[in-house]
């Protein structure tokens, strides 16, 4: 990885935001400026983590040389481990493309953080559920005209919302999401456990896809599902690059398993070391 390389995924990065926002966030960039009703809907944020991207792209870029100076390494072969086309383990294992995944990171995180602010702020979700209430009744009621309810794909799913409407679950539930989908969206916004939040993230919109909600869950679930798989490097850019290593992740430097096994690490490869 290059110095010019690097400014050159700096802008694919931020265009890569741009173009989240204008297709599936309609108002990102044209809605209020600053709405203190709304705070994390406001426009402001959209140009302050463009910002950051371009902050982060120019900062990780004055770090790498400005020719390549690549030190071949690989991994061990006959193992029967398949090997991935190197497009793919550059972008899920190598430090320097987690400039890619920003524009990912902050167009879900900041997606679950207004919607969990949306419900922390208001009404029906953590003072009693009554709005969760409503959406879980919503879901298993068949509409006049209609041949089932919109939960009535799978009737094991329509079944345990019904167990937790007589059950009352939604008194306590409504505070799980509202709380659970505010931790999701800093925890992407700001690269902590990225991987982490984003299954939690996937998983909330799995559930409400299976109660009959498309909106924009279909997105935010595939983009999570990405996030999710690129874990290891995600977070590379954010809290991650120091919470991950102390919980013994597999980011040590390559030297500690020369260290280990007292011999160079094999080439068998054309991964770069980071």
């Amino acid at each position: 990885m290059t110095r010019s390389k690097m400014y050159m995924l700096t802008g694919i990065s931020l265009v890569m935001f741009v173009l989240l926002n204008w297709i599936f966030a309609d108002g990102m960039f044209n809605g209020t400026f600053w709405d203190s009703e709304a705070i994390a809907n406001s426009t402001i944020w959209t140009y302050v983590l463009l910002a950051v991207i371009a902050i982060a792209g120019i900062v990780e870029a004055q770090r790498l040389p400005e020719t390549a100076d690549p030190i071949v390494v690989g991994s061990v072969t006959g193992n029967g481990q398949i090997d991935d086309p190197r497009f793919w383990k550059l972008i899920m294992g190598n430090v320097h493309y987690a400039l890619l995944w920003l524009p990912l990171r902050f167009f879900v995180g900041r997606d679950w953080l207004a919607a969990g602010e949306h419900k922390v702020r208001g009404e029906g979700w953590v003072d009693g559920g009554a709005a969760l209430k409503g959406y879980w009744t919503n879901a298993t009621t068949i509409p006049e005209g209609k041949a089932a309810a919109p939960s009535g794909t799978y009737q094991w799913y329509q079944d345990f919302l019904k167990y937790m409407l007589d059950h009352e679950w939604y008194t306590w539930f409504g505070k799980v999401i509202a709380y659970g989908e505010v931790l999701v969206g800093i925890g992407l916004l700001v690269g902590a456990l990225v991987g982490i939040a984003a299954f939690f993230g996937t998983v909330m919109n799995f559930s409400f896809g299976l109660a009959g909600s498309a909106s924009s869950n279909p997105v935010l679930f595939g983009l999570g599902v990405f996030l999710v798989l690129g874990w290891k490097v995600a977070g590379w850019i954010g809290v991650d690059r120091v919470l991950l290593p102390i919980l013994g992740t597999p980011w040590g430097r390559l030297e500690k398993y020369e260290e280990t096994h007292h011999t160079p690490i094999p080439t068998a490869g054309n991964a770069v070391r980071s």
